[in-house]
């Protein structure tokens, strides 16, 4: 079974957890997901199934979008609601117009420090592992990029915001270190990505819809239709001489991608083959093949 399936992840699960359950529903090893989502936050988590879990390698670099809530006048350990308190609450009165000016200093290219409670690594080990332990968590700060962060609202204690981040930003760290520079301290008390990638939350299902999908035998109704698959990478329909060298690993001529550096190759509309990059010229080798000989089981065609 190969394809890709957008769940909306349910809170207190972590992705690992998802991924899991996904492996026992669809009695299938091979399931990896495109992003982890932190065990508190909800919503989209892109999983790569059977020989499409190759494709991961194209998502590594993929922005992300979220909505969420901000709770200032204290800070956690974790930076969001699963942590206990640093500080004492203090009481905060918000100001919509405060917080928008300083959103506007956590937009573009930023240093951000990643949470001592994350899966960093340390001389090996992860960072919450020590963390759980009362050691010190030095980590390194790293270029993140926030294209943007809009204060939808401020109420009491509360901030809702939306975002759309760079790969490897910590949602988390935006809100601690708001609370930080505001001096009240704050932590991030709900959190929902909608979209990764070309995957958006309107697209996504629970694993309940799943579970039954699965067991009504309509999977190819709830997987994402390949040819959705990475929107900026032209595609091309292979004939069968085409396909049989592709598969074998051999160089095919497409003349009609002269100016493409990479294309999908699909065979009919649904099997995606292999993902070619150009050599020279109009030639094109695979990259990573995708499906063998047969079609694959989701396909129809």
């Amino acid at each position: 079974m190969n394809g890709v399936l957008i769940i909306n992840k349910p809170a207190r699960f972590t992705s690992h957890d998802v991924v899991n359950r996904v492996r026992r529903i669809l009695q299938q090893r091979s399931v990896g997901h495109l992003g982890t989502l932190d065990p508190l936050a909800t919503g989209v988590l892109p999983l790569v199934i059977g020989n499409l879990t190759r494709l991961a390698t194209f998502y590594v670099a993929s922005e992300k979008t979220y909505e969420g809530m901000i709770r200032f006048g204290f800070a956690t350990d974790t930076y969001d609601s699963d942590g206990e308190a640093t500080a004492q609450v203090q009481p905060v009165t918000l100001s919509l117009t405060e917080l928008r000016e300083l959103a506007n200093r956590f937009r573009g290219m930023i240093e951000q420090t990643p949470p001592p409670f994350s899966a960093k690594k340390i001389n090996g080990v992860p960072a919450y592992k020590l963390a759980r332990k009362k050691k010190e968590v030095a980590l390194k700060s790293v270029q993140v990029e926030v294209k943007e962060l809009e204060i939808l609202t401020a109420d009491g204690d509360r901030a809702t915001f939306r975002a759309q981040v760079s790969s490897g930003t910590y949602i988390r760290c935006v809100a601690h270190d708001m609370g930080q520079q505001m001096g009240c301290g704050a932590h991030l008390e709900k959190l929902c990505r909608t979209s990764v990638a070309e995957f958006q939350l309107a697209e996504a299902h629970t694993i309940e819809e799943l579970q039954s999908a699965a067991a009504h035998n309509q999977l190819e109704e709830i997987f994402v239709h390949p040819r959705k698959l990475l929107p900026d990478i032209p595609a091309v329909t292979a004939n069968d001489e085409m396909a049989a060298k592709i598969r074998s690993g051999r160089s095919v001529n497409l003349p009609e991608f002269s100016q493409a550096s990479i294309v999908k190759v699909f065979y009919g509309q649904r099997e995606l083959i292999a993902i070619a990059t150009r050599v020279a010229g109009t030639l094109f080798h695979a990259k990573i093949v995708l499906s063998g000989g047969e079609a694959l089981p989701l396909s129809k065609e």
